[in-house]
């Protein structure tokens, strides 16, 4: 009998030269959830494009139950069944729920939206899903987990029968990723196939059944997921030995680095993003913000470092005020930064390696001589950083925009670190890169925590969160809404509750824990 999805010997070569899939083959069977992995750059997304229409092979064959197929648009790959949910949503904000969930196929009367049809088409297919929304709910107001879900009742909406979830769990919390699990067992009760694009080992092991990993644009193997370990799949996307649990030394608290009292900040919307966020930052710590994104963490870390200036409150280096200052001011006194965009705060990329490596210090000895820049000097510190950094390039004179997100994400980490920060505020720290250099920059963190730098860690990987920070702190809307001092005693769960502000501590509480 021939498997539901056939994809054979698959090739995709960009106008660029780049190959993204080189000579694939890839099956599917009815009823199965299908986990693909791979670092990022691996091909995963492009295979899955390009069974949905959105990319075209260079070369290869696609077939549905033997029937070959060929997919020229999203709307030829719908005819067959094939649905995909983005990592970015596709949604009009100011519409209901039920009105995005029928967008484009709107049920009419008289030639106008019929909007109790749309109400009772999207109550049906919540029900039979066990997917729960809100059809009268605005979109803009409703939390992430629920445009998630709008997005997979779209494509059931269609008719999809093959759903591919790119990416499904990056901005979940546990309880959001739990119900999404359950209804993906739902779906696949009821006939459905599921492809999971992931990048979270820990997810393929709970809620596949296969699972194939790729890499450089290849498949390296497919097998039964009760036959692979965490550490099995991440050799195999690497391609050697990667070591997935972080070691630490106990904790040594130092003198308090940072204070931050009533922070307040609004957007230029006249949305209130942060309200009276308070606590403490100690040296030898990696204090730990943990919260859904878009709850006052990207705000956050623009206030504290001179991107921002906040509406209320302050924060003290020290003796010294650094909110209202500017970005070379709170650098001055000690404060480093690892940006969440690198490409847009992090890096100079048409610049090179050696001068992004000494952007915040190029009027400064050595790098300076009176009035003149000593580019001898730039290029051994250059030389010194690629080598102790593991930055991947034949030479530091090359454009940074040369490098992989990896490599990139290293220069950032190495012009960061060598700066010999107090504090160091490391926002999404390993976003968009591959195991390896994951592994290299939570390895780097650690080791700075251990030689006595306060580290302010803002991550959406929540397992990122609990296995580098000894505190953790959790935001929702902007306020703080718990603090736990001792990171390894917490559940993932419970910190869940606190991210969604179902729970929170009294102020109390958490005055006697900053």
């Amino acid at each position: 009998m021939a498997p539901l999805v056939e994809m054979r010997n698959i090739v995709k070569v960009y106008s660029n030269g780049v190959i993204a899939n080189d000579g694939v083959n890839f099956e599917i069977e009815k009823g199965e959830i299908h986990a693909i992995v791979g670092e990022k750059g691996a091909g995963k997304t492009t295979l899955m494009k390009i069974l949905y229409g959105l990319e075209q092979p260079t070369s290869g064959e696609i077939f549905i139950e033997g029937e070959e197929v060929e997919f020229k648009n999203p709307l030829d790959a719908m005819h067959k069944g094939v649905g995909m949910v983005h990592q970015n949503f596709m949604q009009v904000p100011s519409f209901t729920v039920a009105e995005n969930i029928v967008l484009g196929h709107e049920p009419t009367e008289h030639l106008f939206l019929d909007k109790k049809k749309s109400v009772e088409v999207t109550e049906e297919l919540s029900k039979r899903y066990g997917l729960y929304v809100e059809p009268t709910a605005i979109t803009e107001t409703i939390n992430v987990g629920m445009r998630q879900r709008i997005e997979i009742l779209k494509i059931l909406y269609l008719g999809a029968e093959i759903l591919i979830l790119d990416e499904p769990t990056a901005v979940l919390t546990p309880q959001e990723t739990k119900d999404l699990f359950k209804a993906v067992r739902v779906l696949v009760e009821q006939g459905k196939t599921i492809i999971f694009i992931t990048h979270k080992l820990r997810e393929v092991k709970e809620i596949s059944d296969r699972v194939t990993v790729m890499r450089h644009g290849k498949i390296k193997g497919t097998l039964p997921t009760s036959e692979a370990t965490r550490e099995s799949l991440a050799r195999m996307m690497v391609g050697r030995e990667v070591f997935l649990d972080i070691k630490k030394t106990a904790m040594k608290r130092g003198k308090k680095m940072m204070s931050l009292t009533d922070i307040s900040y609004v957007s230029d919307t006249g949305r209130t993003m942060l309200r009276d966020v308070s606590f403490n930052l100690y040296a030898g710590e990696i204090l730990g913000i943990a919260g859904v994104e878009g709850n006052g963490q990207t705000e956050l870390v623009e206030v504290l470092t001179g991107l921002q200036i906040p509406a209320a409150g302050q924060a003290t280096v020290g003796e010294k005020v650094v909110t209202g200052k500017t970005p070379r001011e709170v650098r001055m006194a000690g404060v480093a930064h690892i940006p969440e965009d690198r490409l847009t705060n992090g890096l100079a990329v048409d610049a090179s390696i050696d001068d992004n490596l000494i952007v915040d210090r190029f009027f400064e000895p050595p790098f300076r001589k009176g009035v003149t820049i000593d580019y001898e000097e730039i290029e051994k510190n250059g030389e010194r950083m690629i080598k102790e950094f593991s930055i991947l390039t034949p030479n530091g004179q090359l454009p940074v925009s040369s490098l992989s997100g990896g490599n990139m994400q290293k220069v950032v980490v190495a012009r960061e670190f060598s700066s010999s920060p107090k504090i160091l505020i490391a926002a999404q720290p390993t976003r968009g890169i591959d195991v390896g250099a994951t592994e290299f920059i939570r390895e780097q963190l650690v080791e700075k925590r251990t030689e006595g730098a306060a580290i302010l860690l803002i991550s959406a990987d929540l397992a990122e969160v609990m296995s580098l920070s000894d505190r953790i702190i959790t935001m929702f809307e902007g306020e703080v809404t718990g603090v736990f001092p001792d990171a390894s005693t917490i559940e993932e769960d419970e910190l869940g509750y606190y991210m969604l502000g179902v729970k929170r501590q009294s102020e109390k509480e958490m005055e006697a824990l900053l």
